[in-house]
Protein backbone atom coordinates (compact mmCIF):
# COMPACT_ATOMS: atom_id res chain seq x y z
CA UNK A 1 0.00 0.00 0.00
CA UNK A 2 1.47 3.01 -1.03
CA UNK A 3 2.01 5.91 1.78
CA UNK A 4 -0.35 8.66 1.68
CA UNK A 5 1.78 11.11 2.18
CA UNK A 6 5.91 12.02 0.74
CA UNK A 7 7.93 14.18 3.08
CA UNK A 8 11.14 15.15 1.21
CA UNK A 9 14.20 13.85 3.20
CA UNK A 10 17.11 15.55 1.39
CA UNK A 11 17.98 16.75 -1.89
CA UNK A 12 21.39 16.23 -3.79
CA UNK A 13 23.47 17.13 -6.23
CA UNK A 14 25.54 14.53 -7.94
CA UNK A 15 28.49 14.60 -10.02
CA UNK A 16 29.91 12.01 -12.53
CA UNK A 17 32.57 11.44 -14.56
CA UNK A 18 33.47 9.11 -16.79
CA UNK A 19 34.78 9.01 -20.36
CA UNK A 20 33.82 7.69 -24.34
CA UNK A 21 36.01 7.73 -27.80
CA UNK A 22 34.88 10.50 -30.38
CA UNK A 23 35.97 12.10 -33.36
CA UNK A 24 39.27 14.60 -32.55
CA UNK A 25 38.40 18.49 -34.23
CA UNK A 26 35.22 17.68 -36.63
CA UNK A 27 31.71 18.98 -36.43
CA UNK A 28 33.21 21.79 -35.38
CA UNK A 29 30.78 24.51 -37.49
CA UNK A 30 29.59 27.18 -35.33
CA UNK A 31 26.79 29.40 -35.98
CA UNK A 32 26.22 32.81 -35.68
CA UNK A 33 26.38 34.69 -32.56
CA UNK A 34 25.74 38.05 -31.45
CA UNK A 35 29.50 39.04 -30.23
CA UNK A 36 30.09 38.36 -34.03
CA UNK A 37 29.00 41.48 -35.13
CA UNK A 38 32.52 42.83 -33.83
CA UNK A 39 35.41 42.20 -36.80
CA UNK A 40 37.37 41.21 -33.84
CA UNK A 41 35.21 38.47 -32.20
CA UNK A 42 33.87 36.74 -35.39
CA UNK A 43 35.96 33.38 -36.01
CA UNK A 44 37.93 32.26 -39.37
CA UNK A 45 35.91 30.28 -41.82
CA UNK A 46 35.49 26.69 -40.68
CA UNK A 47 36.66 23.85 -43.12
CA UNK A 48 35.95 20.78 -41.54
CA UNK A 49 38.71 18.34 -41.36
CA UNK A 50 39.86 15.23 -44.15
CA UNK A 51 40.14 13.36 -41.07
CA UNK A 52 39.18 13.12 -37.84
CA UNK A 53 40.64 10.37 -35.51
CA UNK A 54 38.81 8.63 -32.48
CA UNK A 55 40.46 10.30 -29.33
CA UNK A 56 39.47 9.59 -25.69
CA UNK A 57 37.05 12.35 -24.07
CA UNK A 58 36.34 13.03 -20.81
CA UNK A 59 33.09 13.96 -19.80
CA UNK A 60 31.28 15.38 -16.37
CA UNK A 61 27.39 15.27 -15.48
CA UNK A 62 25.45 16.23 -12.69
CA UNK A 63 22.23 14.63 -11.16
CA UNK A 64 19.33 15.84 -8.97
CA UNK A 65 18.10 12.82 -6.78
CA UNK A 66 15.28 13.87 -4.41
CA UNK A 67 14.88 11.57 -1.45
CA UNK A 68 11.64 10.96 0.83
CA UNK A 69 12.05 9.63 4.19
CA UNK A 70 9.77 6.79 2.84
CA UNK A 71 12.78 5.77 0.50
CA UNK A 72 11.08 6.94 -2.74
CA UNK A 73 13.99 8.56 -5.22
CA UNK A 74 12.75 11.20 -7.73
CA UNK A 75 16.12 11.44 -10.62
CA UNK A 76 16.46 14.08 -13.11
CA UNK A 77 20.04 15.06 -15.44
CA UNK A 78 21.94 16.10 -16.64
CA UNK A 79 21.23 19.68 -15.28
CA UNK A 80 23.25 22.54 -15.95
CA UNK A 81 25.97 23.69 -13.03
CA UNK A 82 24.21 26.95 -12.71
CA UNK A 83 21.13 25.20 -11.53
CA UNK A 84 22.80 22.83 -9.35
CA UNK A 85 24.64 25.07 -7.20
CA UNK A 86 20.91 27.71 -6.74
CA UNK A 87 19.74 24.30 -6.10
CA UNK A 88 21.83 23.02 -3.37
CA UNK A 89 22.88 26.83 -1.70
CA UNK A 90 19.52 28.14 -1.96
CA UNK A 91 16.00 25.84 -2.53
CA UNK A 92 17.43 22.28 -0.45
CA UNK A 93 16.58 23.74 2.84
CA UNK A 94 13.16 24.95 1.63
CA UNK A 95 12.29 21.50 0.29
CA UNK A 96 13.21 19.70 2.93
CA UNK A 97 9.87 18.51 5.10
CA UNK A 98 7.95 19.16 2.38
CA UNK A 99 5.33 16.72 0.55
CA UNK A 100 6.73 15.96 -2.11
CA UNK A 101 3.56 14.85 -4.76
CA UNK A 102 2.32 18.53 -4.46
CA UNK A 103 4.27 19.77 -7.15
CA UNK A 104 2.32 22.80 -8.14
CA UNK A 105 2.51 23.96 -4.38
CA UNK A 106 6.07 23.65 -4.29
CA UNK A 107 6.15 25.17 -7.64
CA UNK A 108 4.50 27.89 -6.76
CA UNK A 109 6.18 28.36 -3.29
CA UNK A 110 9.85 28.60 -5.04
CA UNK A 111 8.47 30.97 -7.39
CA UNK A 112 7.16 33.15 -4.56
CA UNK A 113 9.92 32.52 -1.82
CA UNK A 114 12.65 34.61 -3.67
CA UNK A 115 12.38 37.76 -5.56
CA UNK A 116 14.86 36.91 -8.49
CA UNK A 117 12.75 34.13 -9.20
CA UNK A 118 10.98 34.92 -12.45
CA UNK A 119 14.34 34.09 -14.71
CA UNK A 120 17.58 33.01 -14.90
CA UNK A 121 19.26 31.08 -12.85
CA UNK A 122 16.98 30.69 -10.01
CA UNK A 123 14.21 29.56 -12.79
CA UNK A 124 16.43 26.93 -14.27
CA UNK A 125 16.87 25.34 -10.36
CA UNK A 126 13.13 25.47 -10.14
CA UNK A 127 13.11 23.50 -13.45
CA UNK A 128 15.38 20.87 -12.13
CA UNK A 129 13.67 20.75 -8.69
CA UNK A 130 10.20 20.26 -10.58
CA UNK A 131 11.57 17.63 -13.53
CA UNK A 132 12.70 15.60 -10.33
CA UNK A 133 9.16 15.48 -8.66
CA UNK A 134 7.67 14.64 -11.85
CA UNK A 135 10.08 11.96 -11.85
CA UNK A 136 9.09 10.73 -7.78
CA UNK A 137 5.82 11.27 -8.78
CA UNK A 138 5.78 8.43 -11.57
CA UNK A 139 8.06 6.37 -9.55
CA UNK A 140 5.41 6.42 -6.60
CA UNK A 141 2.58 5.32 -8.98
CA UNK A 142 4.32 3.23 -11.29
CA UNK A 143 3.59 4.50 -14.45
CA UNK A 144 5.39 7.30 -17.21
CA UNK A 145 5.14 11.13 -16.52
CA UNK A 146 3.84 11.71 -20.35
CA UNK A 147 0.69 9.28 -18.67
CA UNK A 148 0.30 11.27 -16.02
CA UNK A 149 -0.02 14.23 -17.53
CA UNK A 150 -3.14 12.78 -19.62
CA UNK A 151 -0.60 10.94 -22.67
CA UNK A 152 -1.73 7.13 -23.66
CA UNK A 153 -0.36 4.38 -25.39
CA UNK A 154 -1.11 6.40 -28.56
CA UNK A 155 1.45 8.77 -28.04
CA UNK A 156 4.12 6.69 -26.62
CA UNK A 157 6.12 7.55 -29.20
CA UNK A 158 7.40 11.39 -30.32
CA UNK A 159 8.76 12.55 -33.42
CA UNK A 160 12.00 14.32 -32.99
CA UNK A 161 13.48 17.10 -36.03
CA UNK A 162 16.69 16.80 -36.02
CA UNK A 163 19.02 20.33 -34.79
CA UNK A 164 21.92 19.84 -36.91
CA UNK A 165 24.11 22.42 -35.00
CA UNK A 166 28.47 21.48 -35.39
CA UNK A 167 27.69 19.93 -39.43
CA UNK A 168 30.01 21.65 -41.77
CA UNK A 169 27.57 24.36 -44.37
CA UNK A 170 30.50 24.11 -47.07
CA UNK A 171 27.76 23.15 -49.93
CA UNK A 172 29.20 19.92 -50.67
CA UNK A 173 29.16 18.66 -47.48
CA UNK A 174 25.91 20.36 -46.35
CA UNK A 175 23.87 18.38 -49.15
CA UNK A 176 26.06 15.21 -48.21
CA UNK A 177 24.77 15.50 -44.52
CA UNK A 178 21.21 16.75 -44.99
CA UNK A 179 20.90 13.66 -47.40
CA UNK A 180 22.23 10.79 -45.26
CA UNK A 181 19.99 12.52 -42.48
CA UNK A 182 17.33 11.93 -44.26
CA UNK A 183 18.04 8.63 -45.14
CA UNK A 184 17.90 8.08 -40.78
CA UNK A 185 14.67 9.05 -40.88
CA UNK A 186 15.23 13.02 -40.35
CA UNK A 187 11.85 14.12 -42.42
CA UNK A 188 12.37 17.14 -40.13
CA UNK A 189 16.06 19.45 -40.09
CA UNK A 190 17.13 22.34 -38.28
CA UNK A 191 20.45 23.82 -39.59
CA UNK A 192 21.86 26.85 -37.73
CA UNK A 193 23.24 30.03 -39.68
CA UNK A 194 26.83 30.29 -39.71
CA UNK A 195 27.12 34.42 -41.17
CA UNK A 196 25.65 37.58 -40.22
CA UNK A 197 25.58 41.60 -40.05
CA UNK A 198 29.16 41.67 -38.94
CA UNK A 199 30.04 39.50 -42.43
CA UNK A 200 28.05 41.94 -45.00
CA UNK A 201 26.63 41.19 -47.96
CA UNK A 202 28.35 38.14 -49.05
CA UNK A 203 27.66 36.51 -45.43
CA UNK A 204 24.25 37.35 -45.92
CA UNK A 205 24.25 35.18 -50.08
CA UNK A 206 26.11 32.55 -48.27
CA UNK A 207 22.70 32.38 -45.92
CA UNK A 208 20.40 32.28 -49.07
CA UNK A 209 23.21 29.74 -50.54
CA UNK A 210 22.38 27.49 -47.69
CA UNK A 211 18.23 27.33 -47.83
CA UNK A 212 18.88 26.92 -51.65
CA UNK A 213 21.35 24.02 -51.29
CA UNK A 214 19.23 22.63 -48.61
CA UNK A 215 16.00 22.63 -50.65
CA UNK A 216 17.15 21.25 -53.44
CA UNK A 217 19.38 18.31 -51.92
CA UNK A 218 16.52 17.34 -49.76
CA UNK A 219 13.51 17.48 -51.71
CA UNK A 220 9.85 18.96 -51.13
CA UNK A 221 9.47 16.49 -48.49
CA UNK A 222 11.18 17.31 -45.76
CA UNK A 223 11.29 20.69 -44.02
CA UNK A 224 13.42 22.80 -43.04
CA UNK A 225 14.35 25.06 -40.38
CA UNK A 226 16.79 27.39 -39.55
CA UNK A 227 18.22 29.45 -36.23
CA UNK A 228 20.24 32.83 -36.54
CA UNK A 229 20.82 32.59 -32.11
CA UNK A 230 20.13 35.92 -32.10
CA UNK A 231 22.30 37.27 -34.14
CA UNK A 232 20.70 39.50 -36.76
CA UNK A 233 18.73 42.74 -36.81
CA UNK A 234 15.63 43.37 -38.42
CA UNK A 235 16.41 44.78 -41.75
CA UNK A 236 19.10 41.49 -42.31
CA UNK A 237 15.95 39.18 -41.33
CA UNK A 238 14.10 40.93 -43.57
CA UNK A 239 16.09 40.67 -46.48
CA UNK A 240 17.29 36.98 -45.91
CA UNK A 241 13.11 36.32 -45.48
CA UNK A 242 12.35 37.96 -48.74
CA UNK A 243 15.41 35.99 -50.91
CA UNK A 244 14.25 32.18 -49.31
CA UNK A 245 10.25 32.58 -49.14
CA UNK A 246 10.43 29.97 -52.10
CA UNK A 247 12.03 27.60 -50.62
CA UNK A 248 8.97 27.25 -47.56
CA UNK A 249 11.37 27.06 -43.94
CA UNK A 250 9.34 26.02 -41.64
CA UNK A 251 10.48 28.39 -39.29
CA UNK A 252 13.20 31.18 -38.68
CA UNK A 253 14.25 30.71 -34.97
CA UNK A 254 15.40 33.54 -32.64
CA UNK A 255 16.73 36.16 -34.94
CA UNK A 256 17.16 39.14 -32.64
CA UNK A 257 17.56 38.68 -28.86
CA UNK A 258 14.55 37.82 -27.11
CA UNK A 259 14.17 41.97 -25.21
CA UNK A 260 12.98 42.70 -29.00
CA UNK A 261 9.52 41.90 -29.47
CA UNK A 262 8.53 44.38 -31.38
CA UNK A 263 11.46 43.08 -34.24
CA UNK A 264 10.27 39.56 -33.82
CA UNK A 265 6.57 41.23 -34.46
CA UNK A 266 7.47 43.24 -37.18
CA UNK A 267 9.37 40.35 -38.96
CA UNK A 268 5.95 38.14 -38.63
CA UNK A 269 4.10 40.60 -40.30
CA UNK A 270 6.63 41.32 -43.03
CA UNK A 271 6.76 37.63 -44.18
CA UNK A 272 5.24 34.15 -45.10
CA UNK A 273 7.64 32.65 -43.03
CA UNK A 274 6.81 31.38 -39.05
CA UNK A 275 8.98 32.76 -36.43
CA UNK A 276 10.14 31.09 -33.59
CA UNK A 277 11.34 32.06 -30.03
CA UNK A 278 11.21 31.14 -26.62
CA UNK A 279 14.47 28.81 -25.53
CA UNK A 280 14.79 31.80 -23.16
CA UNK A 281 11.70 32.25 -22.35
CA UNK A 282 11.36 32.11 -18.40
CA UNK A 283 7.90 31.79 -17.35
CA UNK A 284 4.18 31.64 -19.42
CA UNK A 285 3.82 35.55 -18.69
CA UNK A 286 6.55 35.85 -21.59
CA UNK A 287 5.06 33.37 -23.80
CA UNK A 288 1.71 35.32 -23.46
CA UNK A 289 3.46 38.89 -24.12
CA UNK A 290 4.84 37.57 -27.32
CA UNK A 291 1.42 35.67 -28.73
CA UNK A 292 -0.62 38.78 -27.70
CA UNK A 293 1.43 40.91 -29.62
CA UNK A 294 1.66 38.45 -32.96
CA UNK A 295 5.10 38.28 -32.77
CA UNK A 296 5.52 34.28 -32.92
CA UNK A 297 3.56 31.38 -34.08
CA UNK A 298 6.17 28.65 -32.46
CA UNK A 299 6.92 28.82 -29.26
CA UNK A 300 10.46 27.14 -28.31
CA UNK A 301 10.31 27.19 -24.23
CA UNK A 302 12.94 24.25 -22.94
CA UNK A 303 12.11 22.63 -19.40
CA UNK A 304 15.07 22.57 -18.11
CA UNK A 305 15.06 26.71 -18.02
CA UNK A 306 11.49 27.96 -18.28
CA UNK A 307 10.00 26.39 -14.76
CA UNK A 308 9.85 22.59 -15.69
CA UNK A 309 6.87 20.15 -16.86
CA UNK A 310 4.84 21.95 -14.48
CA UNK A 311 5.46 25.33 -16.72
CA UNK A 312 5.53 23.81 -19.49
CA UNK A 313 1.84 22.70 -19.47
CA UNK A 314 0.71 25.52 -18.65
CA UNK A 315 2.16 27.25 -21.80
CA UNK A 316 1.25 24.45 -23.86
CA UNK A 317 -2.51 25.76 -23.19
CA UNK A 318 -1.40 29.54 -24.13
CA UNK A 319 -0.42 28.01 -27.38
CA UNK A 320 -3.31 26.13 -28.08
CA UNK A 321 -5.35 28.81 -27.31
CA UNK A 322 -3.64 31.18 -29.40
CA UNK A 323 -3.31 27.83 -32.34
CA UNK A 324 0.69 28.40 -31.79
CA UNK A 325 2.88 25.75 -31.33
CA UNK A 326 4.97 24.79 -28.81
CA UNK A 327 8.02 22.23 -29.85
CA UNK A 328 10.47 22.69 -26.81
CA UNK A 329 13.85 23.88 -27.11
CA UNK A 330 16.34 20.27 -26.43
CA UNK A 331 18.55 21.11 -23.96
CA UNK A 332 17.57 17.75 -22.49
CA UNK A 333 15.12 15.42 -23.98
CA UNK A 334 13.04 13.98 -21.17
CA UNK A 335 10.96 16.56 -19.82
CA UNK A 336 10.08 17.79 -23.30
CA UNK A 337 9.32 14.76 -25.03
CA UNK A 338 7.09 13.60 -22.17
CA UNK A 339 5.17 16.71 -22.20
CA UNK A 340 5.09 16.25 -26.35
CA UNK A 341 3.43 13.18 -25.73
CA UNK A 342 0.88 14.13 -23.23
CA UNK A 343 -0.42 17.40 -25.46
CA UNK A 344 -2.24 17.33 -28.96
CA UNK A 345 0.07 16.84 -32.24
CA UNK A 346 -1.67 19.67 -33.58
CA UNK A 347 -0.27 22.43 -30.84
CA UNK A 348 3.20 19.93 -29.79
CA UNK A 349 3.98 18.03 -32.97
CA UNK A 350 7.43 17.86 -32.50
CA UNK A 351 10.43 17.63 -29.92
CA UNK A 352 13.94 18.93 -30.88
CA UNK A 353 17.11 16.57 -30.67
CA UNK A 354 20.54 17.92 -31.12
CA UNK A 355 21.79 15.14 -33.19
CA UNK A 356 25.50 15.75 -32.16
CA UNK A 357 25.31 16.85 -28.43
CA UNK A 358 22.80 13.95 -27.50
CA UNK A 359 25.61 11.05 -29.21
CA UNK A 360 26.64 11.53 -25.62
CA UNK A 361 24.95 14.04 -23.40
CA UNK A 362 23.37 10.80 -21.98
CA UNK A 363 26.31 8.93 -21.15
CA UNK A 364 25.18 7.83 -18.25
CA UNK A 365 21.85 6.87 -19.17
CA UNK A 366 20.94 3.13 -19.55
CA UNK A 367 18.22 4.39 -21.18
CA UNK A 368 19.03 6.93 -23.19
CA UNK A 369 16.35 8.16 -25.79
CA UNK A 370 17.26 7.13 -28.91
CA UNK A 371 15.60 7.99 -32.52
CA UNK A 372 14.25 5.14 -34.52
CA UNK A 373 13.32 6.91 -38.52
CA UNK A 374 13.10 9.75 -36.53
CA UNK A 375 10.45 8.86 -33.79
CA UNK A 376 11.73 8.30 -30.00
CA UNK A 377 9.66 5.59 -27.88
CA UNK A 378 9.19 6.78 -24.15
CA UNK A 379 8.96 3.08 -23.07
CA UNK A 380 6.63 2.00 -20.30
CA UNK A 381 9.42 3.11 -17.39
CA UNK A 382 8.01 4.72 -14.45
CA UNK A 383 9.03 8.51 -14.12
CA UNK A 384 11.63 9.71 -17.04
CA UNK A 385 12.74 6.11 -17.58
CA UNK A 386 16.11 7.07 -16.15
CA UNK A 387 18.72 4.87 -14.70
CA UNK A 388 22.30 4.91 -14.56
CA UNK A 389 24.41 2.65 -15.88
CA UNK A 390 27.10 2.21 -13.21
CA UNK A 391 29.56 0.51 -15.01
CA UNK A 392 30.27 4.34 -16.96
CA UNK A 393 30.87 5.95 -13.89
CA UNK A 394 34.38 6.05 -13.32
CA UNK A 395 33.94 8.71 -10.35
CA UNK A 396 30.77 9.71 -8.48
CA UNK A 397 30.63 12.21 -5.49
CA UNK A 398 27.80 14.27 -4.05
CA UNK A 399 29.09 17.80 -4.21
CA UNK A 400 28.26 21.02 -1.84
CA UNK A 401 28.67 24.33 -2.90
CA UNK A 402 28.52 26.01 0.73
Amino acid sequence: MRPAQLKIRDVEIWRLEGGYQAPEGANRQYQIRPLFVWDDQRPAEYREPADAPMRPRRTVARYLKITTEEGLEGLYGPVDAEAAVVVDRQLREFLIGKEALAVETIWDQLHRVNRHSRSSHYMMAISAVDNALWDLRGRYYDTPVYRLLGGGPSRRKVRVYGSCLGYSLEPELLRRKCVELKGKGFMHQKWFMGWGPGDGAAGLAKNIAMVRNLREALGDDVDIMFDAYMGWDLNYALGWAKAVEQYRPRWIEEAFHVDKLESFAELSRSTSIPVATGEHFYGRWEVMRFLRAGAIQVVQSDPEWCGGVSELLKMAALCSAFDAHLIPHGHNVHAAAHVVASRSPMTCPLVELLIGKMAHYYHFDKHPPQPVHGMIDLGDRPGFGMELDDAKIEKRERVRFG
